[in-house]
This record gives C-alpha cells, structure tokens and sequence, in this order.
C-alpha cells in the first residue's frame, strides 16, 4: 500500500472534505481527489461515499481508516523523534583520524564541540590505517592526504594546509653539524614517514632514510633522541621546539605541504552531526592554522 496516498484518504477522512484536506496537505483539490481514487482501485473497494455537499466513510473506508489512522500517527512520531531530524545535531557522531591528530588538536577540538552540542556523542577511533567509512560504520575520517582521492563513494573536504619542515635534537646536530642546504641533507642521517615524496622531490634515494616509520608520533620521538633529520608536520613539533628539545633545521626552505581533508560517505542528505562537526573545525582552525610555523632554532 502506498503511505502517500493513505495520507490523503486520512486526511479526507478526518475533515470530511477534499477540499479541507488539500489545504491541510497543501496540495491541489484535483491531487487529493485522483490519489484517493488511485487508493480505492488498488484495494478493490469503495472508501468514500462523494456527494456535492458531503463527503462519508464506507464500510471499508471506516474499518481502514480506525487500522491505519493510529499506525500512520505512530509512524510519523517515529520519523519525528529520530536524532537527525531534530534541529540540533543529534546522536553519536564516530570519527577515525591518525594517532599524531589525536595526540595534539582533536581532543581539543572534540571536547569544544561537544560543549557546544551536548546532544552529540563522539566515537573516535585513532588509527594510521586507511579505514573504509561505509564498510566499517563511521560517520567521517580525519586525514592527510596530498593525493587526490579515488574513492566515489566519499565526499571529500579540504580543511587546510599542513606545513611540513625538518627537525632534529640539539644532541643530533651537536654531533653531526648543522646542515646548511638542501644538498647537505645526504650526509645526513633523515627521519621519513614511509611513503612521503620528500627524498624523491630532494632527488634523494629513500635508502637515505635512516629510520621509515608509519606514526608520525614514533617518528617524533624518534627525533628527539637523537636519530637524525626528522620530516614531520609543524603543529606536531611546536611544543618541542618551543620547550628545546626540537630546533628546525634549513628553516628558508621550502619543504613540500600537503592538505588536511575530511572525509565523509556520499548520500543526498549529510547528517547534521557530520556537517556541524565540518563546520566547527573548520572554525577552529581558522583561529588556530595548522601551517603556523614554530619558530626556527
């Protein structure tokens, strides 16, 4: 049976007239008239006795009606008090992200967000990996990604630019020198995420790599004790630049950025928990760039 034009024989049947059903519905006189014919030839029976002045139940139309009014009242309640169909998002909003984002500004960022929308409850699961959003249940995906993405399933965000520069200990540079160009970065032991273009762009070999990691955050630390040259994100080093434990080497170069983007499943409505969460980093970084430099030691 089709529910749109049951809504019209109800209506019909609650005011007693087709034309105080269509103002009701908002729809044309002629519309509710031809749906609730449609209704009558599909169950084979006749609902409504039509005068010029009156319109009444049939036997039928009065044993639909006292079957299907109450069930059509509950099902709209029910489609009513869904979480996103309330104005305010709603519900448990499940996001994934690197370890190195969870580390630093997510947590921040998600316990602002939940001040602001206390109706909103955040998964969040941190991971390095890939994760397949649709297959896997999540609502959107944190990532760095200076490839573009081939997955149609996925909308695709940008929310900025993350700055990518070169870091060492002050123990490292003690016993090794300071390098003073690109060109003297291969006598040098470097500290690369696994993947990155950077050797490649250096017209380095990534045998040159010292330490290939798949964490940012190990590649840090890393670092910090002394490993070698570190290619790492800037808002992952401020602290440690800030504190001395970290100084920026070559800090008039150009190192090559890539983007933060979010990612989220493809459907003709986005979920307000997912766009209000879109929106309030969005507005979080504005305040607070992700590409500010620390400065160079």
């Amino acid at each position: 049976m089709d529910l749109n034009l049951l809504g019209l024989f109800l209506a019909v049947a609650e005011t007693g007239s087709f034309s105080e059903a269509a103002r009701r519905l908002g729809l044309p006189k002629s519309s509710v008239s031809r749906g609730v014919a449609s209704l009558e030839a599909s169950l084979g029976a006749q609902l409504l006795h039509r005068t010029t002045r009156h319109v009444s139940l049939s036997t039928a139309g009065a044993a639909l009606y006292e079957r299907t009014a109450p069930l059509l009242a509950s099902l709209k309640e029910a489609v009513g008090t869904l979480p996103e169909s309330e104005e305010a998002p709603s519900g448990e909003l499940r996001l994934t992200a690197p370890h190195d984002m969870g580390a630093t500004f997510l947590p921040e960022v998600v316990a602002r967000f939940t001040a602001r929308y206390p109706s909103v409850r955040v998964d969040c699961r941190l991971t390095n990996r890939n994760v397949d959003l649709v297959a896997e249940g999540f609502d959107l995906a944190l990532r760095a990604s200076g490839a573009k993405l081939a997955d149609s399933s996925l909308r695709v965000r940008r929310l900025g630019t993350l700055d990518v520069q070169l870091f060492a200990a002050p123990t490292y540079l003690a016993r090794r020198g300071t390098p003073r160009s690109p060109e003297e970065l291969a006598q040098h032991d470097l500290i690369v995420f696994r993947g990155l273009k950077y050797l490649r762009e250096l017209g380095l070999p990534e045998k040159q790599a010292r330490v290939l990691g798949d964490d940012m955050l190990f590649l840090r630390e890393a670092a910090k004790a002394g490993a070698g040259i570190a290619v790492l994100p800037t808002f992952l080093a401020q602290a440690d630049v800030t504190s001395g434990q970290l100084v920026r080497v070559l800090p008039r170069s150009t190192q090559p950025s890539t983007s933060l983007v979010m990612l989220y499943p493809r459907t003709q409505h986005v979920p307000r928990k997912v766009s209000a969460f879109r929106d309030f980093l969005l507005e979080f970084l504005k305040g607070r760039p992700l590409s500010a430099a620390p400065p160079a030691g």
